[in-house]
């Protein structure tokens, strides 16, 4: 019939709640659970809790200097930048904070964007290249952390023209161990790659504020590096940093740069101001001192807690033990993920605890008490 008349129109819709039922029966739906502060001991849903869980490793989120530079910023250039950066939401806050990431990495310049994830997606498809060797434990590829699995995966391509990117972490979120990327850099070498670094979990938290590319001394080893301004530097946004040829090219090829409103100038003055206190204040120093407290007190009691960072893993193993683990942690007031699979394999469930530099001796020592007493009662000790 003339305009289809008659006919039954097909459902080309989303079944939400049969992908929402899936989830749940597979233990992997998750809901919001609202903090009164990003502070270290906060209040949910009216009780009182430990947090250490969260990326703010240095504390700086709720510092008194961040959070002034913060509102400053606000006063001088506006609440948003008001418009993509090529456009007129290029502030002086932007360029200020990018002249002093580019100064601690030692690099031409920096460019920021609005999240490390932008940063990332905008600048793998600006450069896109023909070929990627990824670490399997990039937030989902060659083994993890094996620099020979690399070379074997870059031999098997050895007749393949065009650009070649190899792409890391250096520290690793889930399992909390470093890339071994003075390796990584002598591979991509050998095959002419490029090394692109992303230092989310390790910039600001070592010497002058930088991250394992800077401790290394690797700098001018690593083509393209990035990180966030979202926790160690306890803002938000993203970054890049590298060449000057480089960041002209990102500012006119990411897409997530070009077609999105410049970073609000609160979070680039509260990340300048956070930069400068990792870079020379003892915020680092107290961090390493409490890992290294509560490493030493979860080991004592029996715990295997791997990782060689910030991020100590307690590992359980079984899915369901994880899960009850964290959730009788959170009875006792500790707050503390059970990460499970398939954000990680099966058979390595663990909990993912983070201390930070602004947690005190006392509520060190109150983590390590609360996986004492429920460890023991869930028969994991």
């Amino acid at each position: 019939m003339a305009g289809g008349e008659g006919q039954q129109t097909r459902d080309r819709g989303f079944d939400l709640r049969a992908r929402l039922r899936e989830r749940e029966r597979r233990g992997l739906e998750r809901s919001l659970d609202t903090a009164e502060s990003a502070a270290p001991r906060t209040r949910f849903d009216g009780d009182e809790r430990l947090v250490f869980a969260s990326n703010n490793y240095l504390g700086l989120a709720t510092d008194d200097r961040v959070q002034a530079a913060a509102a400053e910023a606000a006063r001088e250039v506006g609440a948003g930048a008001g418009a993509s950066r090529l456009v007129t939401g290029d502030t002086t806050a932007h360029r200020a904070l990018e002249r002093e990431l580019a100064d601690t990495k030692d690099t031409d310049r920096a460019l920021v964007f609005s999240s490390g994830y932008a940063a990332n997606v905008g600048t793998l498809t600006a450069l896109d290249p023909d070929v990627v060797f990824s670490d399997e434990l990039n937030h989902a590829v060659y083994d993890h952390c094996d620099p020979h699995s690399l070379g074997a995966a870059m031999r098997e391509r050895e007749d393949d023209d065009g650009s070649w990117l190899v792409v890391t972490d250096t520290v690793f979120s889930m399992d909390g161990d470093v890339a071994p990327l003075h390796d990584l850099c002598d591979v991509a070498e050998r095959h002419g790659a490029w090394v692109m670094a992303d230092e989310a979990h390790a910039t600001g938290l070592y010497e002058d504020g930088g991250g394992i590319a800077e401790r290394d001394g690797l700098g001018d080893r690593v083509d393209v590096r990035l990180g966030t301004l979202s926790k160690a530097l306890g803002s938000q946004g993203g970054y890049v940093a590298g060449s000057e040829t480089l960041v002209r090219y990102l500012v006119n090829a990411a897409r997530s740069f070009v077609f999105s409103t410049g970073l609000a100038p609160p979070a680039a003055g509260a990340a300048r101001k956070a930069l400068a206190i990792s870079r020379t204040g003892d915020c680092r120093e107290r961090l390493w001192a409490n890992v290294a407290r509560l490493r030493d007190g979860l080991e004592s009691l029996g715990y295997e807690v791997r990782g060689d960072t910030q991020i100590l893993p307690v590992m359980v193993g079984d899915r369901e033990d994880a899960v009850a683990l964290a959730d009788s942690l959170r009875e006792q007031g500790v707050v503390a993920p059970a990460i499970r699979p398939p954000t990680v394999p099966e058979g390595t469930s663990r909990i993912r605890v983070a201390p930070t530099a602004a947690h005190t001796r006392e509520e060190i020592d109150d983590c390590i008490a609360a996986f004492e007493t429920v460890g023991g009662r869930l028969d994991l000790l």
